[in-house]
């Protein structure tokens, strides 16, 4: 049973990810942090069970609960396990609106999709490189989701950050 359900802190007092956290806890974890925004990842509806395994229901009862707690935002940016385009358009708004931080980043199990965008995020604010924020994702690299040649672990490789992009283009 993991009863912090895969919660860790990203950048103390900025950033954190988990996984799923029941309706019912959800507000004692927001105090604690401080935590004005929660980004959940989740995207129901995959053919990948084990991998999102969330249901509609589920969603709305985060939703509801949220809604209860007074001052946090909830954003919904339903992803793959390898981002797209319109994800990291949506993840880039969340997180250059410096009113919304603390922000609680997550998706079910905590340990794929809310490792990705923790890694774009250290990429993105905080100046890491790809191979460090792919690195620091996990505590052991090799034999993970993360790993070289595998669809996460070569995505962050070859990820370009908005100032990357806005250098090419000059």
């Amino acid at each position: 049973m993991n009863i912090n359900h895969n919660f860790e802190t990203i950048t103390e007092g900025k950033v954190y990810k988990s996984g799923v956290i029941p309706p019912d806890e959800i507000e004692s974890y927001v105090k604690k942090y401080h935590i004005k925004s929660i980004v959940d990842l989740r995207m129901p509806g995959t053919n990948d069970l084990a991998l999102n395994p969330e249901k509609i229901g589920e969603i709305q009862a985060e939703k509801n609960a949220v809604a209860k707690i007074k001052g946090v935002n909830y954003f919904s940016n339903p992803s793959e396990q390898v981002p797209n385009d319109k994800n990291i358009e949506v993840f880039a708004e969340i997180m250059d609106n410096t009113a919304n931080y603390p922000v609680l980043i997550h998706c079910y199990h905590g340990t794929g999709r809310a490792e990705m965008y923790s890694a774009l995020y250290r990429i993105e604010y905080e100046g890491f490189t790809n191979e460090a924020a792919r690195q620091g994702v996990r505590t052991l690299v090799k034999f993970s989701s993360f790993d070289d040649g595998t669809p996460k672990g070569e995505y962050l490789k070859a990820y370009k950050s908005r100032t990357e992009l806005a250098i090419g283009k000059q």
